[in-house]
């Protein structure tokens, strides 16, 4: 097995990978809009921009695991509020639109923070 981490303050406090491969399978876990260098909800007032940010680093991970963005084929969105969803669905679009990946997302999210808005998992197979 290979892990993948960010270094994002999260993982070191709770213990996790921000993502795993097994065989051809990358799992990267629930990830957050976390500005590395301060530790702090980077664009805390805007669901877009979290996301697009959560999408990149998604991408970094499943890379950084040997696969690639066309392998990612199921992601999870959390949101808080039911009025960023259209605002994430244009982020996934933006960043996965041409791969179309399943998706889920799910609303009235809670998170470990109040600046969070969002929170994606997701889950790609390598050929």
């Amino acid at each position: 097995m290979q892990r993948y981490s960010t270094g994002n303050p999260f993982e070191s406090k709770f213990g996790y990978s921000r993502a795993v491969r097994r065989g051809p399978f990358i799992l990267v876990s629930g990830t957050t809009s976390v500005d590395l260098s301060t530790g702090l909800v980077a664009h805390p007032t805007s669901a877009y921009d979290q996301a697009v940010k959560i999408f990149r680093e998604i991408i970094t991970a499943v890379t950084a695991l040997g696969g690639k963005k066309e392998d990612v084929a199921r992601v999870r969105m959390f949101v808080t509020y039911e009025g960023d969803s259209d605002e994430v669905g244009r982020a996934l679009k933006e960043n996965f639109g041409d791969v179309g990946p399943t998706a889920t997302m799910i609303m009235g999210a809670k998170f470990v923070s109040p600046d969070m808005r969002v929170e994606i998992e997701a889950d790609a197979i390598v050929a």
